[in-house]
């Protein structure tokens, strides 16, 4: 029975009822075999046992250059007493690889031979001899008829992925061909009137079309053979026209949004006509409202038909969910358990009841503990999948997790890096984003230099000197508070100490991280980082002609704020109690954004007109910007880490003069205290 209305069942059932149906529409079964050449066959699926048609090697080979010999006949040689064979009778020079001659077992390698003269009358045949002091054993130096493998011998089995040391053992085995299982064929539709391909210039409700990228790679890892259709517009029958086509030729065609309840969301209806819905929407987060179903064609076997959300994140989740177990069944590979680590929560997650929920976290080691910080949950928020270092699954009949609660996270990002992993927790600053990325150059760096001297090119690869840099942007007072639980190495912070004035180089976060680490047993070195310009960013031209805090509470004029906790909205605040400005004058105070260059976003976007940040932000939008205040911001780093050999590849570019010239280069940036320890607290 066909499920055109969305509505949501579990997870497991989803499943159960889609292979049911797959099964139902002879869509279940492996992918057909077919023969390709070797060159051809890496990462291919063996359709079929493999035998070798002929032994590898097919004749008794020289392992070496030198002389094939009877092993008996050099019994006794020693240093004392050497043995002379003749050449030509009882010896014949061969090269490595040459066949052994008729009635020789052994070869004795060049070097202990040692080519003797002997009498000038002797026959031409006979006119040298080698002279040996040791003695060979039988078969010694000489590589056996199949001794790699014997003619009929199994030498890959069926279901095996091709490796390149398989195609090594196909082609010396005799096969020029091997029959694979046909790679699965995946169509995705991209549908929506608002959709523009990449690279187009957009206007205002234009939306960059980039899922069929992503979800085409997803598939094409999966071994699968994908075709990438053109946009489809919301028009029903241009939809279905294009599915019906692509039927034809594919196993599984995915309709890339158009799933959920809106009024011009054909996708179910799509389905339901070229084949039949099974499930329209799954209790999960993000993701709900995927539909699955199946079609049958003609002479042909069934065919797979998915609708994926629109929203990034969930078109990834959902593929993953639903389409990646079953290119994997087609081609009989089982799916390998994804690994997991436990780490302890940062802060408190809640989740709906009746949903499973998959929340992105970054992970890193702080101390003894391995601890997740959950990012961006939105399902629009693509960067999230690129920023996660794996996967912290709330069931559906949880509430969330508590801070502090050990949870499993399912990787998605190699031990070892997390291992490796500084986590600065705390103010966003563009400059913290640029480190990061200084540190990947060191570290490539390194390699290159490191490589040649490694007895092991993998270790050299895997085990680097050089960390990553993991950053979470939750304000000053958040990153000062993950210190004091033992959540971070090192936390940004620009929190002006009200008693002084913000010109004072002891102005800032010095009272602050005496009242949130000191009293916990935080020690901590304040290191200099930079010093920076906070202004209003306006959009080019200035229209408002906005040049003060004052002119936040004129009427006309929209203002977005940084989150509460945030170093910037401390500096507002104090500022603004300094003028005897009401906050509530202000429209707009009360919405938050949390960096820099979000603010700068909602200023460009029209969607206020001015916000409080740095001057690079401002510059990154091409903004204008007006300055108001110089401010501090500096790196608290708890001592046990700045001491610690995870640090001092940071440090060392923190010092460096080539890393202030790149900030210099940001604008609106001081470095003159870069890299000085200003206090120890």
């Amino acid at each position: 029975m066909s499920s055109l209305y969305l509505h949501d069942i579990p997870l497991d059932e989803a499943n159960a009822a889609w292979y049911a149906q797959l099964t139902a529409y002879g869509a279940l079964a492996a992918m057909p075999a077919e023969t390709v050449p070797l060159a051809q066959a890496l990462g291919r699926i063996t359709a079929a046992p493999v035998l070798a048609k002929i032994s590898s090697p097919h004749y008794h080979a020289s392992a070496m250059d030198g002389y094939a010999v009877r092993s008996d006949e050099t019994y006794g040689a020693s240093e004392s007493v050497p043995k002379r064979l003749t050449i030509g009778e009882q010896a014949i020079y061969v090269d490595t690889g040459d066949p052994l001659p008729a009635g020789l077992n052994a070869v004795i390698m060049r070097e202990h031979a040692e080519v003797l003269k002997v009498a000038a009358d002797a026959p031409a045949i006979f006119n040298a001899v080698i002279e040996i002091t040791q003695a060979v054993a039988p078969w010694q130096h000489v590589r056996a008829m199949g001794e790699d493998m014997v003619a009929s011998e199994l030498v890959l089995t069926a279901q095996h992925r091709i490796r390149p040391q398989d195609l090594g053992v196909l082609a010396g085995s005799g096969h020029a061909t091997v029959d694979v299982l046909r790679r699965p064929r995946v169509a995705i539709i991209p549908t929506g009137t608002e959709l523009v391909a990449a690279g187009s210039v957009v206007k205002p409700g234009d939306i960059i079309e980039y899922n069929s990228l992503v979800l085409g790679g997803f598939a094409e890892e999966c071994g699968a053979v994908v075709s990438r259709y053109p946009i489809q517009p919301d028009q029903y029958e241009a939809i279905k026209a294009t599915a019906q086509a692509a039927l034809a030729t594919h196993d599984l065609v995915i309709i890339n949004a158009g799933s959920s309840a809106g009024s011009e969301d054909y996708t179910s209806r799509v389905i339901d006509e070229l084949g039949q819905v099974c499930v329209h929407g799954v209790a999960i987060r993000p993701g709900h409202p995927v539909i699955l179903g199946a079609a049958s064609l003609a002479n042909s076997a069934g065919k797979a038909l998915v609708g994926l959300p629109g929203y990034p994140v969930s078109a990834a989740v959902t593929f993953d969910l639903f389409c990646k177990p079953l290119l994997q069944h087609w081609q009989n590979q089982a799916p390998l358990p994804a690994p997991t680590m436990q780490a302890t929560l940062t802060r408190k997650v809640l989740s709906p009841m009746g949903d499973d929920e998959f929340l992105r976290v970054t992970l890193g080691r702080v101390g003894e503990r391995v601890v997740a910080t959950p990012i961006g949950s939105g399902a629009g928020v693509i960067t999230s999948m690129v920023k996660a270092d794996g996967i912290l699954l709330i069931p559906r009949f949880k509430e969330g997790f508590h801070a502090g609660e050990l949870v499993n996270v399912q990787l998605m990002t190699a031990p070892h890096l997390i291992h490796n992993t500084i986590l600065a927790i705390g103010s966003h600053d563009l400059t913290l984003d640029l480190l990061a990325n200084q540190l990947k150059i060191e570290n490539l760096k390194w390699k290159m230099e490191n490589e040649a001297a490694e007895t092991q090119f993998s270790f050299s690869i895997s085990n680097s000197q050089f960390p990553r840099l993991v950053s979470a942007h939750v304000g000053s007072q958040s990153g000062l508070l993950a210190l004091q639980r033992g959540e971070a190495h090192l936390a940004g912070s620009h929190l002006l100490d009200e008693g002084a004035s913000n010109d004072d180089a002891t102005s800032y976060n010095i009272d602050s991280i005496g009242k949130m680490l000191t009293p916990f047993g935080v020690r901590v070195q304040l290191l200099g980082f930079v010093k920076r310009v906070q202004g209003l960013m306006v959009r080019q031209g200035n229209p408002k002609s906005i040049t003060s805090l004052e002119d936040l509470t004129r009427q006309g004029v929209t203002f977005i704020n940084r989150q509460r906790g945030a170093g910037t909205r401390a500096l507002l605040d104090f500022e603004l109690r300094k003028r005897g400005i009401n906050p509530r004058q202000i429209s707009g105070y009360e919405r938050q954004e949390y960096t820099h260059l979000n603010v700068a976003a909602a200023v460009a976007s029209g969607a206020c007109d001015c916000g409080l940040g740095i001057l690079a932000a401002a510059r990154a939008l091409d903004l204008d910007f007006v300055p108001l205040f110089n401010e501090r911001y500096d790196l608290v780093i708890p001592i046990q880490h700045y001491e610690s050999a995870l640090l001092q590849p940071l440090l060392g570019i923190i010092r460096a003069p080539t890393f202030a010239i790149q900030v210099q280069a940001l604008g609106g940036y001081d470095t003159s205290q870069m890299g000085q320890v200003l206090a120890t607290l």
